[in-house]
């Protein structure tokens, strides 16, 4: 009993732990005084702690790893919030400000313009933090282009430190040469439009580049109470698809090509779809992923997860003050990734799923881990997600892979059109399955729920996974989202 402390551990473990103390450190500064950590006695402190364990790694040092982590954390998280005291003053004033595009617009239920901005400048002063904007001018305004708004600053929310909800656009500065990747991309989704008729091409862009702005907003609101939202957005679901489609198409001719084509696919694809939380944790748990397979190496899933958490914030605090995007990311790669593996192996047994039940195993396993969440968030549950994920999921990498052939060959003659029509009714096929089960009386009902529910329900999800693990023997090292 007393020698169980002194026992050697995996230095994967220690790590773990770290990485869970700068997330805990990162996030609870929230409810600390803006910049109360900001000195760099705290991170010098946090790299003290970690000495021991160079030398040898005990079970003990986990604790010590995890108090080294929180100072880290606290003190990232206290340098990201210097200056949004600033914030305070402005709260309830009428402002001009200039800010740059973080994300991709998108169009409100109302049809109005909703732009994220960062690397913000208020009479010619820097800002911290990211701004909500609200906008009825519908002019193109694209990723990474320089707005100048004004309008009243109300008290933001999440991860946004103020909003402006009736905000006017003064003026829009598109640098030279700007965001090529969009550019690229939008010149992309013109060529698919050459022989696809909207909201076919809309749809198919949606799962091929996480292209949604032009989507009707009523197929928005059809994928929204179907539960389909996470694969027209950018997302960790796109992404895995193109990743284990290169990998197993190169992985033939050598492991290295595999390799290469695999990280340059995850480059570009975020390049394409932006930094927006969810991506940047898709990019990295992928990339990580596909390190590990290349040098036949084994991540832990309770050691990745963190690990990907805490990059990401250390990177960007403020992904973890309330960003719902964020914590959903995660949600859904613990549910793909943990639980997924273990439902095949308790009911499945050593069989290897096909692509149908694989599908309908990880979208399951991801809807569970989300749906406190979610229900916690918007009060709404879907009760046709599950229904709608099968029937549409496992269509989704022939469309994708139709698609772009339908943008590559889109002014090639008779071989545009010929790719394009079984594209056209693939897609028309998805959109009508998401309008009816949407339009279904049943198709949602009202839950409210609060924090304790959510962590109770979690409690319970984790019982269930040490149970099927306990049952079933499976190794959750061996699971990888790349294969």
């Amino acid at each position: 009993m007393y020698s169980w402390p002194l026992q050697k551990i995996h230095v994967s473990w220690l790590v773990a732990s770290w990485c869970v103390g700068v997330v805990v450190g990162a996030i609870w500064v929230i409810m600390l005084p803006f910049g109360m950590f900001a000195g760099m006695g705290w991170l010098f402190l946090g790299f003290v702690l970690l000495l021991p364990i160079v030398k040898t790694q005990r079970r003990w040092m986990t604790v010590l790893a995890l108090i080294s982590g929180v100072s880290v954390g606290l003190w990232r998280g206290s340098a990201g919030q210097v200056g949004l005291e600033k914030y305070e003053q402005l709260i309830g004033q009428s402002v001009t400000l200039s800010g740059r595009v973080l994300e991709d617009p998108d169009i409100d239920k109302r049809g109005q313009t909703v732009l994220r901005l960062s690397d913000l400048v208020f009479s010619e002063y820097e800002l911290p933090g990211n701004i909500w904007v609200v906008t009825k001018k519908t002019d193109v305004v694209r990723r990474s282009d320089r707005v100048t708004v004004s309008g009243k600053m109300t008290e933001g929310f999440g991860s946004f430190v103020g909003a402006i909800y009736r905000a006017e656009i003064e003026q829009v500065e598109r640098p030279v040469p700007g965001d090529v990747a969009v550019g690229v991309r939008d010149w992309f989704a013109e060529r698919v439009r050459t022989h696809i008729p909207d909201p076919e091409a809309s749809l198919g862009l949606g799962y091929l580049l996480g292209l949604r702005r032009a989507l009707p907003p009523g197929l928005v609101e059809a994928l929204q109470i179907a539960g389909l939202t996470h694969v027209i957005v950018a997302s960790g679901y796109n992404l895995t698809i193109l990743v284990r489609l290169s990998r197993r198409l190169f992985v033939r001719v050598s492991k290295y090509l595999a390799m290469v084509s695999s990280t340059a696919m995850i480059l570009a694809f975020m390049a394409v779809t932006g930094l927006s939380p969810s991506m940047s944790r898709a990019g990295l748990v992928a990339g990580l992923s596909l390190a590990a397979w290349y040098y036949g190496r084994k991540i832990h899933p309770l050691v990745l997860l963190p690990l990907a958490a805490a990059i990401t914030l250390l990177v960007n605090p403020q992904f973890g003050w309330n960003d719902l995007g964020w914590q959903l990311s995660f949600a859904a790669f613990a549910g793909v990734i943990i639980l997924a593996p273990l439902l095949q192996r308790y009911f499945f047994g050593d069989k290897e799923p096909g692509a149908i039940r694989q599908v309908a195993g990880e979208t399951l396993s991801a809807q569970i881990f989300t749906l406190p969440l979610l229900v916690m968030a918007f009060g709404m549950m879907s009760n046709v997600a599950l229904l709608a994920n099968v029937l549409i999921l496992p269509l989704v990498p022939l469309a994708m892979l139709l698609v772009f052939l339908a943008g590559i060959f889109a002014t090639v003659p008779l071989l545009g059109a010929v790719i394009a029509a079984p594209t056209t009714w693939l897609l028309s096929y998805m959109v009508w399955v998401a309008e009816w089960l949407a339009g279904q009386s049943w198709a949602q009902m009202e839950v409210n729920i609060s924090w304790w529910i959510v962590a109770f329900v979690y409690a319970l999800l984790s019982l269930a996974v040490w149970w099927m693990v306990r049952a079933t023997g499976y190794r959750l090292r061996d699971s990888n989202v790349v294969k």
